[in-house]
């Protein structure tokens, strides 16, 4: 949540409500969400080339080092999917709309913050490798916070300025002011954390020792993430509010100080209501006052019990209950094991696609892995006969709708998509998990187009990787060259490299060679990031990818991993490493590195492919990297249109010549379903059946 112009207020007074704090021994209660933002945001992290997860690894594995320095217990909690009411859907709409202006502001050099497609997924992978405690909540995680939190009577940390509102018995540290970066230590052998926690005792001194039961009512009627109604404007403008002070910032705070100073005038919530409801028209006072009444109702405590899942690891959520959904999908939820996007296609039939720093010219990134949607959206039907009573989004005429909110150039839409109805037998959530491993693999795999014996010879970590780029480079909307291809195949190789550089018995001129190349590739990402323009068709071909790998990731979690899940936070193939060795090492860095993708690498070694290096000569170095090298290229080139592998010459004279023959969409799609179906004729009858479903399906209208 967050209330308009709180945060900026109570810092503008950080004397009079924030104390001091020498930050150790304790537990406390993080708001992963505002943390991973947080980090993201204030690294100096790369984030207009689709993101340097390695980086932003470092800096998660460095922040709970700091806290384990300090004796500091952290349990993570991080929300989940959208309240099945939707009543944050326009503010959704919003920061979609505002995430689209950044994006585009960062493809043209300009500034702002827009986190990597996959954040979330790498920062779950830290928290799984440092063994920190986190549950992903059913819904919104604040008022679990809260009542974790005072539980075990230990401070929040966040950055929402709803955690001025709850009363919270040990308080909250917003997190632009826990200085993890300069620990200190008292007497040269106690580690602290320096962190400032907000005294709600000291908010309510300040506005005449207003009752704290009156905050609720201030946070709605100032506006939240949850309720912004029009007619507050009416009570608002009757109201004459009080302002109180007359400096440069009490006129800027003009609404937070003037509703607090009026609200400071009566008794309890009760009285406080009456009298706002009396300065509206008298039609529309009964479903103003049920609707305050019901935002209030956000900052109470919550039923969900925190504290046993971290005891005994049970969750759970009466609300989540209540829809009927299958035991496995809710323990898999709360383990952070399916994505909120999973529950927001199961409980809403609609599903939010986030924007990446891509061209904003061209049909969004996401369109590309479209078809795997479907097939999820098709696993999801029927999950419980519950589900289509609270649905609103679906379609009566249209019962395998989903709603998918994504880009359309610089605005959002909402597109209907069909889900691709797949036989009964998979259409049963609640027997997923009991279908055989052949089965779940061989559902992943047709839906990516990929033959599993091209994947034999491909590391265990890199096979779902591998089966996505494939898929990526069939799809006809793809434009993707051959140093796009080379450049991604190159960058999985950084994990490989560090295993061999630092796994004992390795031959010397084997890790001079994996050092050698593994310096290069650290020149190349250091020198991209220096401030060379953004390629924007580059950086457009690898958001395709990565929409791809998500959904490919989402896809694999739903069926219960057929395929190992990569890796993103260490080393991908190879051996498994002494994690005290990589701890370490100068090559490991710290001990848990996202090296599956790396902006700043991908599209410096793009430059360097199409200036004047050949893959050849940057693996003549690693005869281990380049054997690697040629096992994930053979896998993938097989795949691959075949004029990519043209010289360029012939390439652009070919271009040419299709010019002047008709190139409608229709062909193309006629050209890759005639492609699909000479591959599954080789399959079985099930493969056969997925094609022509998403034949009927791959029209996807377009409604506002």
């Amino acid at each position: 949540m967050g209330i308009r112009g709180l945060m900026s207020f109570v810092e503008d007074h950080s004397n009079e409500f924030f104390t001091g704090l020498k930050l150790r021994d304790t537990k406390i209660v993080i708001d992963g969400y505002a943390l991973f933002h947080r980090l993201c945001f204030t690294s100096n992290l790369e984030l207009r080339r689709g993101g340097d997860y390695d980086s932003f690894a470092d800096v998660v594995q460095n922040f709970f080092e700091s806290l384990f320095a300090c004796n500091i217990c952290p349990y993570v909690i991080l929300d989940g999917g959208c309240d099945i009411s939707d009543k944050k859907l326009a503010t959704i709409k919003d920061r979609a709309r505002e995430k689209i202006q950044t994006a585009h502001s960062l493809s043209v050099g300009g500034s702002g913050y827009v986190c990597p497609l996959l954040i979330r997924e790498v920062f779950i992978q830290v928290l799984i490798k440092l063994r920190v405690p986190f549950v992903q909540c059913f819904s919104e995680a604040d008022r679990d916070i809260m009542t974790l939190a005072n539980h075990w009577n230990c401070p929040v940390l966040s950055s929402d300025s709803d955690f001025c509102i709850f009363d919270l018995k040990t308080g909250f540290c917003p997190l632009n002011s826990f200085q993890w970066r300069n620990m200190n230590t008292i007497k040269g052998t106690r580690n602290y954390i320096p962190a400032k926690c907000f005294s709600l005792d000291a908010f309510c001194h300040h506005f005449s020792n207003m009752n704290k039961d009156l905050l609720p009512l201030f946070a709605v009627l100032c506006g939240n993430d949850h309720i912004n109604l029009p007619i507050m404007e009416t009570f608002l403008s009757k109201a004459r509010l009080p302002l109180g002070a007359t400096s440069s910032k009490g006129r800027r705070h003009h609404r937070v100080l003037g509703l607090l100073n009026w609200l400071s005038h009566f008794a309890n919530p009760t009285e406080a209501l009456d009298n706002v409801l009396k300065c509206l028209p008298k039609k529309d006072r009964e479903n103003v006052k049920e609707l305050l009444c019901c935002s209030m109702e956000e900052y109470q405590q919550s039923q969900v019990k925190l504290h046993d899942f971290f005891q005994y690891g049970t969750y759970v959520c009466p609300d989540a209950l209540h829809l009927g959904l299958p035991e496995w999908v809710l323990v898999a939820l709360a383990k952070g094991q399916l994505s909120p996007f999973i529950s927001d296609a199961l409980v809403l039939k609609r599903t939010i696609l986030h924007t990446q720093v891509e061209n904003m010219q061209q049909p969004n990134a996401h369109r590309l892995s479209r078809p795997i949607r479907q097939i999820i959206y098709g696993l999801l039907l029927n999950a419980s006969p519950r589900l289509e009573k609270t649905s609103g989004n679906a379609l009566p005429s249209r019962p395998l709708a989903f709603s998918e909110v994504e880009r359309i150039n610089k605005n959002i839409k909402t597109s209907i998509v069909d889900a691709v109805e797949l036989p009964k037998d998979h259409s049963d959530l609640s027997k997923l998990t009991e279908l055989s491993l052949r089965r779940r693999q061989m559902l992943l795999l047709e839906t990516l187009k990929v033959k599993q014996t091209v994947l034999e010879p491909i590391p265990a970590s890199l096979k779902l990787p591998i089966a996505v780029s494939c898929y990526w480079l069939q799809h006809t909307d793809s434009k993707a060259k051959l140093h796009h291809l080379q450049s991604l195949l190159l960058a999985m190789l950084v994990g490989p490299l560090m295993t061999i550089i630092n796994s004992p018995g390795k031959g010397e001129l084997q890790e001079d060679g994996a050092k050698m190349l593994y310096e290069e590739f650290q020149r190349v990402k250091a020198q991209t990031r220096l401030g060379t323009r953004l390629d924007l068709d580059t950086a457009h071909v690898f958001c395709q990818w990565q929409s791809c790998l998500q959904m490919g990731l989402y896809l694999n979690q739903l069926l219960s991993t057929p395929l190992p899940e990569p890796d993103l936070t260490r080393p991908n193939a190879f051996s498994t490493l002494n994690e005290d060795l990589w701890r370490h090492t100068k090559y490991g860095g710290t001990s848990y590195v996202s090296r599956l993708y790396s902006g700043s690498l991908v599209h410096g070694l793009c430059q360097q492919l199409l200036a004047s290096t050949s893959v050849e000569s940057l693996l003549s170095m690693c005869p281990e990297a380049k054997q690697l090298y040629e096992h994930l290229f053979n896998a993938t080139r097989s795949y691959a249109p075949a004029e990519i592998f043209l010289p360029k010459g012939k390439s652009n004279s070919k271009k040419k010549r299709q010019k002047k023959q008709d190139t409608s969409c229709s062909k193309n799609r006629e050209r890759t379903t005639a492609h699909s179906k000479c591959w599954y004729e080789g399959s079985n009858r099930f493969g056969l059946l997925m094609v022509e479903n998403l034949e009927e399906h791959s029209e996807a209208s377009d409604v506002e």
